[in-house]
């Protein structure tokens, strides 16, 4: 009788309850930024990140990103630009060592796109930021894409110095290829 109980009740249960964790492959998977100088366009990506994933597209309440970056990881194959970005005037790596993205919540579209809203902080200035998700699963691995632009100028990147010569927006895209934890 009790056992017959217990198959129904776990048979009621939300999926949300079956939400996966997901452990990101370092050497796999990337984040990469776009940005300007200049009116050239110039990429580069952050070597060094940690992310907690939990993710469900069909219990989207369950879902949830928490990313934190090493900002003294960033490169973009230019040693006087990386210098710059290093320094006071961008990542100021020697106050603010890390940023950190965490999700509030996931929302679907109509079209069947989903997007996450949550917070970024860099350099101690924290943001509400939405990122366009594209989470492709297959058994117990997965690919977890992501996209954004930010505006450098809300979290006090290049605001100390007349950089006028560096473009506004930063296109900032990360791909996670993930295992089933």
């Amino acid at each position: 009788m009790y056992r017959l109980l217990l198959a129904s009740i776990l048979l009621v249960l939300p999926l949300g309850a079956l939400a996966r964790d997901w452990q990101a492959d370092p050497a796999q998977s990337t984040l990469t930024f776009t940005g300007s100088y200049d009116g050239e366009s110039f990429d580069g990506k952050f070597r060094t990140f940690t992310s907690t994933i939990r993710y469900d597209p069909a219990d989207l309440a369950a879902a949830s990103f928490d990313v934190t970056v090493d900002t003294a990881s960033v490169t973009t194959s230019n040693d006087e630009r990386d210098e710059s970005l290093t320094g006071s005037d961008f990542f100021d790596i020697a106050k603010f060592p890390k940023a950190r993205f965490l999700t509030q919540s996931f929302t679907a579209g109509a079209d069947g796109g989903v997007t996450a809203q949550g917070t970024l902080t860099i350099r101690d200035q924290s943001k509400p930021v939405s990122l366009k998700v594209v989470f492709k699963q297959s058994g117990d691995s997965a690919t977890l894409d992501v996209q954004t632009t930010l505006k450098r100028v809300d979290f006090g990147l290049g605001a100390g110095s007349d950089w006028s010569d560096v473009g506004p927006d930063v296109a900032v895209k990360g791909h996670l290829v993930l295992k089933a934890r």
